[in-house]
């Protein structure tokens, strides 16, 4: 569920690069081409708020990653719909994507997250539940172009993680026996904050990167005008919280666990600079 997104495209390539057969779930036919060319072998076209197109995206499938939109108002009546379809159509695992820190009340949507975690606990259906950090590629185009601008503290503390280590958990727990019932968050392996992102990545590129506070009123006028009104005050929410703590958590264990080791920052920034 959620397959055109980054996330959801990460996801299907790491599956496909397995062997997996995916059936990517969109909300429009126009995702449909994206979602072949991340390795899906099928695609269906559902909608999450109402539940149609759910139960024909489920029959037959073996394993379930379940993945909202981004800071949605329904989540929770989402993850109701998804765990009850996969209940009736024999699911065998079901992947919640959820969020580093879900109880934390300062931010309301991660709280959604929270309760949706609760829903699929109480499903019926074998259960693992992901809770990544922010990713590493948030923030690498903007680090690439020169200018990490955030309307947050530039000092706040963050333990980012890499998508594509995100992606290869996914699959582990997806295919492999041992992670039922299991919650496992995904913090990358070190603390930092954006202006010392900005000084590792000004080290690895050879140039100037630097890091700019926005003001939020700005931010509101620019990038958080297009967004529906909730969201935009549950992002304002956010960048307040990361004012006050920033995100972060830590992994050590999981990485050893499934003996990865995870993506530095540096190592994001210079895998972007190589790719064409």
């Amino acid at each position: 569920m959620g397959a055109s997104g980054k996330t959801g495209r990460a996801l299907t390539g790491a599956l496909a690069a397995r062997g997996f057969r995916v059936r990517a779930a969109v909300r429009s036919p126009a995702s449909t081409e994206t979602v072949y060319a991340a390795g899906a072998s099928e695609v269906a076209v559902l909608d999450l708020v109402t539940g149609a197109g759910l139960d024909e995206a489920v029959s037959g499938a073996w394993g379930v990653y379940h993945l909202a939109p981004n800071v949605h108002p329904g989540e929770v009546d989402m993850a109701r719909l998804v765990v009850g379809a996969a209940a009736r159509h024999g699911v065998q695992r079901l992947v919640f994507h959820s969020v580093l820190h879900p109880d934390d009340a300062s931010m309301p949507h991660h709280l959604r997250k929270a309760q949706a975690e609760e829903v699929v606990r109480a499903g019926g259906v074998p259960w693992t539940v992901l809770r990544p950090a922010a990713y590493h590629q948030n923030l690498l185009p903007a680090a690439l172009a020169g200018e990490l601008a955030v309307p947050y503290s530039l000092d706040a503390p963050f333990s980012n993680v890499d998508l594509g280590d995100v992606a290869r958990v996914a699959v582990t727990v997806l295919a492999d026996p041992g992670h039922e019932g299991e919650v496992y968050d995904l913090a990358g392996p070190e603390v930092l904050s954006v202006r010392q992102m900005a000084a590792q990545a000004s080290a690895v590129l050879g140039l100037r990167v630097t890091a700019v506070q926005t003001d939020r009123r700005e931010w509101e006028d620019g990038p958080g005008a297009a967004l529906p009104e909730g969201a935009r005050r549950d992002l304002l929410t956010m960048f307040e919280s990361y004012d006050r703590g920033g995100l972060v958590g830590g992994s050590a264990w999981l990485w050893a666990r499934l003996a990865h080791l995870p993506t530095t920052w540096a190592e994001a920034v210079a895998a972007a600079r190589n790719m064409p």
